[in-house]
């Protein structure tokens, strides 16, 4: 079974848009703005990555584990990978 992850796309997008914001913070900062105005930046791109770590996450538990319980992997194998991947929530 092909695994698709419809997600993807839009991941990869949100993540293209936080390195762009990135960018012009550090600009920001070299050009000496307004401590408040790199810091509310700073916190646009931490909530962005913060959402596309979730989805992220969400898309693999979606996709790839509940995938193999569909395939009858072994359960121990799943329980694993799921902690592995839960900690990085």
């Amino acid at each position: 079974m092909e695994k698709v992850h419809t997600t993807h796309a839009d991941i990869v997008n949100r993540l293209k848009r936080a390195d762009g914001h990135m960018r012009k913070i550090i600009l920001m900062i070299e050009e000496g703005r307004s401590c408040v105005e790199v810091a509310q930046q700073l916190h646009a791109v931490e909530k962005a990555i913060i959402q596309a770590k979730k989805t992220f996450i969400h898309d693999h538990i979606d996709y790839c584990l509940y995938g193999s319980v569909e395939q009858k992997r072994d359960s121990l194998d799943l329980v694993n990978e799921f902690k592995a991947i839960s900690k990085y929530l």
